[in-house]
């Protein structure tokens, strides 16, 4: 059995603005923005969704197999991935184009403007499944994050043409896509990801209501910043869990990967959702406290105390149990 965890490949480029956007913004005049801010220090960082989110699983003992599109300036990411546990061997390396850029700027409120330049990612819609799963076994699920919409979409119906479970999160992608092309992502998904105003986003631009979008997918999954996470599953009822106490943020680019990567983690593990929350939550608190992405560290025994300091002793007995 395997992860596969598809999605974009890219380097970030991260920025801190000392001051709040908002104060430099006319709302009378926003259809004229032409701003620009001094900012304080700049951060090269390896990124992407998809290695993000492998990253934390193999930090937590797993082999995800990571799927995704890079440049040939990929060499030093890939033994970078490597070197902790990724496994980077069905990566498709384009010809002509480099690795795709994030280039993102955080205020002191944890405001952000950002951009991000697909490159080599457009060729993401150049890889079939089948092969990858052929050589690494069935899946336990297909995680599919937001990457060239057409590379995404190819991912879904090969997942529902050959019965593969699937995780749909389309994220980023969702502002720039039409209803049809959502509404196509996540039908039949086993477990839908977003963050709150994504969840409204989906709802409003597929046309399907809050319950709707449930018939649809097994489990919706929705993040709530710094309040935490919603689960909502059919036949079950609603699961909350708060978010690690104590933490001090520092950098949010990257967070909900590393929930998502818990959340995985704990089900492979055999855990409810509650529980594979908790494993989201408390990795997620490594990453809002370090700038970059795939930056933090601990080890077994540091990650068990964090789960018991948020969550109890039976959650950290949980997690000692399955962490290698």
């Amino acid at each position: 059995m395997s992860l596969l965890i598809c999605g974009s490949i890219a380097t970030d480029h991260l920025m801190s603005f000392g001051g709040r956007f908002k104060d430099s913004l006319v709302l009378e005049q926003l259809d004229k923005l032409a701003v620009s801010f001094l900012v304080d220090d700049l951060e090269i960082r390896r990124g992407g969704v998809a290695p993000n989110m492998s990253f934390g699983l193999a930090r937590l003992g797993l082999r995800p197999v990571l799927v995704g599109a890079a440049g040939d300036d990929f060499t030093d990411y890939r033994s970078w991935l490597e070197r902790h546990g990724v496994d980077c061997s069905f990566v498709h390396i384009s010809d002509t184009r480099h690795t795709a850029r994030f280039v993102c700027t955080t205020d002191s409120s944890m405001a952000q403007f950002a951009s991000f330049y697909a490159g080599a990612m457009s060729e993401a819609r150049l890889i079939e499944l089948q092969p990858i799963v052929d050589r690494v076994g069935a899946p336990d699920f297909v995680l599919v994050a937001a990457d060239d919409p057409e590379g995404m979409l190819r991912h879904t119906r090969e997942c529902r043409q050959r019965g593969f479970p699937f995780i749909a999160d389309p994220s980023q992608q969702l502002a720039f896509s039409e209803g049809d092309l959502i509404r196509d992502l996540i039908d039949g998904a086993t477990y839908l990801f977003s963050n709150e105003y994504e969840s409204h986003m989906i709802e409003s631009k597929t046309g399907w209501s809050a319950d709707e979008v449930l018939e649809r997918v097994g489990t919706q999954v929705t993040t709530l910043g710094a309040d935490g996470v919603r689960i909502l599953a059919r036949d079950a009822a609603p699961v909350e869990v708060k978010a690690v106490p104590g933490i001090t943020a520092v950098e949010p680019t990257g967070v909900g990967d590393a929930f998502r990567a818990g959340f995985l983690a704990g089900l492979e593990w055999g855990f409810d959702h509650e529980r594979s929350a908790q494993v989201g939550c408390s990795l997620a608190a490594y990453v809002v406290e370090t700038v970059g992405t795939q930056e933090y560290t601990f080890t077994h025994d540091q990650f068990v105390d964090r789960v018991r300091t948020g969550y109890g002793e039976h959650a950290a007995a949980d997690v000692a149990a399955n962490l290698r």
